[in-house]
C-alpha cells in the first residue's frame, strides 16, 4: 500500500500545475458537490412532506376542533335539560284535555324561552315522552310519532344514555335534494325512569359545512362514520356517498380517528397540490443556474487559477528587490489567498513593520527625550522667575533665620528655614524625580508656611500610605497641587477652610487626592481646567494661566506613557477635590 501511494504521489508531482487543478477540482469539488446536492435535495423533498403533512394534520386538528366545540355547547345545553326539574315535570304531568295541555304549554314556555334557538349551534329543539296526554307540535312530541324513523331506532339500539348522530332522510322525493341532519340525542331520567323521555337538538349542518369551506384548505377534507361521508369542505357534493369511491382509505395522505358520544368518526386527508414539483418548476432557473456555476464555471475559473501562483511570485520577488531602500522596508499591499505564497507575503508584511516600528521608536524617543528636556526647562523657567541670585537668597535667608534664634523667635525662625527647603527643591534641577516620602515634606513644609501665615483661617491634614512612600514621581508633583489650592482655594476665602492630602494604593495604581474647602469653581471653569489636565503639552505651557498644574499633569503623562487619569469634582462656593490615578508600574520603589 505504501508503494502504491509512493508512486502515486511521484506520478502526481510530474503533472504540470493547470492538470493538476483540474483532477483537484473533479475529486475534491465535483463529486462531494454532486454527493452532497443529492443529499441536500432529498433532506428538501422529505422536509417539504413533513411540513405538508404538519398542514394536513393542523387542518384536521382545526375540523375536529370546530365539530368538538359544537357538539359540546349541545351536550351543555343537554345537560342543563336533563337536570332541569321544571322540564321533566311538565313531560311527566297528565293533562285533563287539550285547554289545559295548551295552557300550562304557553306557562310553560314563557318561563323557558326553548323555542328560541337564535344564536345558538342547533336549529330545533324537541322533547319525546310517551305521555299520551301530551300533543304533538312545538317543542314537545309524543314518542309514537316518530319511533319509526331511522334515528330513533339507531339511538335505542345503541344503548347510550347520549348519542351523537348522522341522519340522511332517504324518504324524500328523488327530485328533492335529502335531507341531512346532524343530532344530538339524550335520555331525560334524571328524576324519574317510569317514563321514556328524549331530548333531540338537531344541530345546524348546513353552518358547520359552511365554515368547513370557508377554512380554504386546499387540500380534500372528509369525515367518514364507517364508509359513508358525512361532512367535508365542499370539494365534491359527496355526502352520505361511499368513501373507496373517492379515494383508498390505505392511500389517504392522512388519517385520524375519533369517538364523540358513540359516533365513531375518521377523518381523512387528500393532499391535491404536488407542492414539491411545483416549487421545483418555480425555481427551475435557478436551480440550471446552480448546475452551471458547480459544473461549469469552475472549469472557466481553472484557467485563471494557476496565474495566481506566478502573479503574487512576482509581486513578492519584486518587493524584495527594493531592500536597499533606505527609507525602510515597503510592505505588500494587496495580499490574497491563504496558501503557502499568501502566508509568505504576508510574513514578509510582519517582518517589515517590526523593522519599521524599530526605526521609528528611535526616533520616537528622542522626541520624547526633547520634549522631557522642554518641559524641564520650561519648569526651570517658571522657577527661576521668582529668584535672582539664589545663593544671595538663600544666605540671606539664612542670616535672618540665625538672627530670629538669638532673638528666641523661634516660630519666625522655624518659618524662614522651611522657606528655604522649599526655595532650594524650586531652584535645584539637578534632579527631575523625587521619592514620596520627600514630597510628603516639602507638602508638609509648605502647608506650615500658610498656617503660619493665614493663621486659624487654614487647617490641613496629610495622610501618607507607608506603602507609598519610596515610590518615585516627579519632583514638585504633590506641592503643586496643593499649592493651587491654598492660593485659588483658600486664599480668596474669608471663612476657614482645609486642605486634605492623600496618597493610597488601590488595584494597582497610586492615587493622589487634593481636596480644599474653599471658594470653589463653576462647572464651565471646572471643565476647562479638567481639559487643559489632561492634554497637558509643550503649547499649553506658553499660557499664564494655571502653568504649574499644566506642567506637572504633562511630566505625569510622559513619564507613565499617557496612562496617568486626572479627575476633578467639586461645586462653587463649597470645594474642589484633585485626583490623579497613576499605574503602579511605573512608578519604580528605589531599592
Amino acid at each position: 500500500m505504501e508503494n502504491i501511494l509512493q508512486k502515486l504521489e511521484n506520478q502526481i508531482d510530474n503533472y504540470n500545475i493547470k492538470k493538476k487543478f483540474y483532477y483537484l477540482y473533479m475529486i475534491c469539488i465535483l463529486f462531494p458537490l454532486v454527493i452532497t446536492d443529492s443529499i441536500i435535495v432529498y433532506i428538501v423533498i422529505r422536509s417539504e412532506k413533513i411540513k405538508q403533512y404538519k398542514e394536513m394534520e393542523n387542518a384536521a386538528n382545526t375540523v375536529q376542533y370546530s365539530l368538538s366545540n359544537t357538539v359540546e355547547q349541545a351536550a351543555a345545553f343537554a345537560k342543563k335539560i336533563y337536570m332541569d326539574k321544571y322540564v321533566n315535570e311538565f313531560m311527566d304531568k297528565e293533562y285533563k284535555n287539550t285547554y289545559d295541555y295548551v295552557t300550562s304549554y304557553y306557562d310553560f314556555l314563557k318561563g323557558t324561552g326553548l323555542e328560541d334557538t337564535s344564536g345558538q349551534n342547533y336549529v330545533k329543539v324537541t322533547l319525546y315522552s310517551d305521555n299520551d296526554t301530551i300533543i304533538n307540535g312545538g317543542v314537545f312530541s309524543r314518542t309514537s310519532r316518530d319511533a319509526g324513523l331511522n334515528w330513533y331506532k339507531r339511538f335505542k339500539n345503541s344503548g347510550l344514555p347520549q348519542m351523537l348522530l348522522f341522519d340522511y332522510d332517504m324518504a324524500k322525493s328523488p327530485v328533492v335534494e335529502p335531507k341531512r341532519k346532524l343530532m344530538f340525542i339524550k335520555k331525560l331520567d334524571f328524576f324519574d325512569k317510569k317514563r321514556e323521555k328524549l331530548l333531540v337538538l338537531e344541530l345546524d349542518y348546513a353552518s358547520i359545512s359552511s365554515y368547513l369551506k370557508k377554512m380554504n384548505y386546499p387540500m380534500d377534507i372528509f369525515i367518514c362514520q364507517g364508509n359513508k361521508i358525512v361532512l367535508s369542505n365542499g370539494k365534491y357534493s359527496s355526502i352520505m356517498k361511499d368513501f373507496n369511491k373517492l379515494g383508498s382509505k390505505d392511500t389517504a395522505d392522512y388519517k385520524k380517528s375519533i369517538a364523540i358520544y358513540g359516533a365513531e368518526l375518521d377523518f381523512y386527508v387528500l393532499n391535491t397540490e404536488n407542492t414539491i414539483l411545483k416549487e421545483i418548476t418555480k425555481h427551475l432557473p435557478v436551480i440550471i443556474f446552480l448546475i452551471m456555476a458547480n459544473a461549469v464555471f469552475p472549469v472557466i475559473m481553472m484557467q485563471f487559477l494557476h496565474k495566481s501562483f506566478t502573479v503574487r511570485l512576482g509581486i513578492l520577488s519584486d518587493t524584495l528587490r527594493n531592500i536597499d531602500n533606505e527609507e525602510g522596508l515597503v510592505e505588500i499591499k494587496d495580499i490574497y489567498g491563504n496558501d503557502e505564497i499568501g502566508s509568505l507575503m504576508r510574513s514578509y508584511n510582519k517582518m517589515a513593520e517590526r523593522i519599521n516600528t524599530l526605526i521609528k521608536i528611535v526616533y520616537k524617543n528622542k522626541i520624547k527625550e526633547q520634549e522631557m528636556v522642554l518641559a524641564r526647562q520650561r519648569a526651570e523657567l517658571l522657577a527661576l522667575r521668582s529668584q535672582i541670585n539664589p545663593h544671595f537668597l538663600f544666605n540671606t535667608l539664612e542670616s535672618i533665620r540665625m538672627h530670629s534664634i538669638l532673638r528666641k523667635e523661634n516660630d519666625t525662625a522655624e518659618m524662614i528655614e522651611k522657606l528655604a527647603l522649599l526655595e532650594r527643591q524650586y531652584v535645584d534641577w539637578g534632579e527631575d524625580f523625587a521619592r514620596v516620602a520627600e514630597e510628603a515634606e516639602l507638602v508638609k513644609a509648605y502647608l506650615s508656611i500658610q498656617k503660619y501665615r493665614f493663621g486659624n483661617r487654614l487647617s490641613y491634614e496629610i495622610d501618607v500610605d507607608r506603602n507609598c512612600m519610596d515610590f518615585i514621581i516627579p519632583k514638585l508633583t504633590i506641592v503643586t497641587f496643593v499649592e493651587n489650592a491654598c492660593v485659588h482655594g483658600i486664599e480668596s476665602k474669608t471663612s476657614s477652610g482645609w486642605i486634605f492630602v492623600r496618597v493610597y494604593l488601590k488595584d494597582g495604581f497610586m492615587y493622589i487626592e487634593v481636596e480644599d474647602t474653599g471658594k470653589g469653581m463653576d462647572e464651565n471653569s471646572m471643565e476647562q481646567l479638567l481639559w487643559k489636565m489632561r492634554n497637558a503639552s509643550i503649547q499649553l505651557l506658553q499660557g499664564k494661566e494655571r502653568a504649574g498644574i499644566i506642567n506637572a499633569c504633562l511630566r505625569l503623562k510622559m513619564e507613565t506613557s499617557n496612562e496617568t487619569v486626572f479627575e476633578l469634582d467639586g461645586e462653587e462656593g463649597t470645594g474642589l477635590i484633585v485626583q490623579i490615578k497613576i499605574p503602579c508600574k511605573y512608578l519604580v520603589a528605589e531599592v
